[in-house]
């Protein structure tokens, strides 16, 4: 932990199988599909459709060197193709998500843009939480897919609703049940204080 092997993405092709090998089970969800490009028959037919897939380099993050095959200029796919030729490691390919849109206010109009959430799961060693909420990153441009702020992209709120108690007394199920659905819900946690949000926001 901490030596950043996680975060070099030739590994990721490669995660379904560490999590059967090592846990014996199954990812509860699905890999984006993705290509190691260092296998030759992988690298060629990758290169083949280089249209059509989203190009990553390994080592990059925040959306840095990333090409939207789809979204690309025909200069720019040839380029990427030298690249990957000359260093197929240096390279992972993955077939396009299509993420999803919401209202977004830009430049004092609202219009449809992409975004996306990220959760975040803390392991005490023993259990894995995973933290109410989340971060949902949103493109700004118009039709752009890169929501990486440092691409340009920016953030949302990011509300949960709780369910209903599945131990409330008879009484209050029943006055729950014939509710519109937006009263069964709990609302979130206010959080601290302002001046103890503040500080929290200034330590991240």
């Amino acid at each position: 932990m901490g030596n950043g092997v996680a975060d070099d993405k030739a590994i990721y092709p490669y995660v379904p199988a560490m999590i059967d090998y090592y846990l014996g089970e199954k990812p509860v969800l699905d890999n984006v599909e993705t290509y190691d490009l260092d296998v030759p028959d992988v690298r060629e037919w990758a290169l083949d459709r280089v249209d059509e897939l989203v190009w990553k380099p390994v080592d990059g993050s925040g959306g840095h060197g990333l090409v939207i095959g789809p979204h690309a200029r025909e200069a720019e796919l040839f380029a990427l193709s030298v690249a990957v030729r000359a260093d197929p490691r240096a390279w992972i390919a993955q077939t396009p998500v299509a993420l999803s849109t919401a209202p977004t206010y830009v430049d004092g109009a609202m219009g449809a843009r992409h975004l996306d959430l990220r959760p975040f799961a803390l392991h005490d060693g023993e259990k894995v939480w995973v933290v109410p909420g989340g971060l949902t990153r949103v493109a700004l441009p118009e039709g752009s897919l890169v929501v990486n702020s440092s691409q340009g992209g920016g953030s949302k709120d990011t509300w949960v609703l709780a369910g209903v108690i599945d131990d409330a007394p008879h009484e209050h199920r029943a006055a729950d049940a014939a509710a519109p659905p937006l009263l069964t819900r709990q609302p979130p946690d206010p959080g601290p204080p302002v001046g103890q949000q503040a500080a929290q926001q200034q330590q991240q």
